[in-house]
């Protein structure tokens, strides 16, 4: 039973085998497995992205502008671009993000093909997720989506007293805490005068 999960496991970890190259050398897109449609109504699904991949051959400097929906590879000479998925940031988000996840497969001299990446990419800060190889870079240019009109309702406001919990930095000076007022005493005397009254 073991082994059969074992031999389960690792068939999910597999890439599908490359696309052939065409004999001239030119680019060859297959369609990979179907990736699974968004259900968020208003939002493109997934499928029917379209993205436009810049894939860099530092050999020759060559820049190639791929481009795919996501399930497709694309094999250009000895390099697979896998597209995964593809985002773009609502209009009305602060921050204005691209985001691909690619995978990024190298044919070795020996004919091995090897993964050299797999993850999320993104076209304003590629630093976030660097595609270390000494010959092929890859990044996003663009995914073309839709959004609906605009956001949801925005939450009612939270009030704030602009007191914090946290305590002053060491730079500035705490105000002096006043002690709590003693309770008076006359509320403390008036039940035992009752007590008293009611025993005579």
């Amino acid at each position: 039973m073991l082994a059969v999960m074992a031999l389960a496991a690792g068939a999910c970890d597999r890439s599908p085998p490359p696309p052939r190259e065409a004999p001239n050398g030119n680019v060859v897109t297959v369609d990979a497995p179907t990736v699974a449609a968004t259900d968020e109504p208003g939002v493109t699904p997934m499928a029917e992205r379209v993205a436009v991949i810049g894939l860099l051959n530092k050999r020759n400097g060559i820049v190639r502008d791929l481009e795919m929906r996501p399930g497709q590879a694309v094999r250009v000479g000895d390099a697979v671009v896998r597209l995964r998925a593809c985002e773009t940031a609502a209009p009305w988000e602060n921050q204005p993000l691209t985001g691909a996840f690619l995978q990024l497969d190298v044919q070795r001299p020996d004919g091995q093909w090897q993964r050299v990446f797999s993850g999320w990419v993104y076209r304003e800060s590629p630093s976030l997720n660097v595609v270390e190889h000494p010959v092929y870079d890859v990044w996003p240019k663009s995914c073309a989506m839709t959004y609906p009109a605009g956001p949801g309702p925005s939450a009612a406001p939270v009030a704030s007293n602009n007191r914090s919990s946290a305590p002053k930095s060491a730079g500035a000076a705490a105000p002096p805490r006043r002690p709590a007022p003693a309770p008076a005493p006359a509320a403390e005397e008036a039940p035992a005068r009752a007590v008293e009254s009611n025993s005579e």
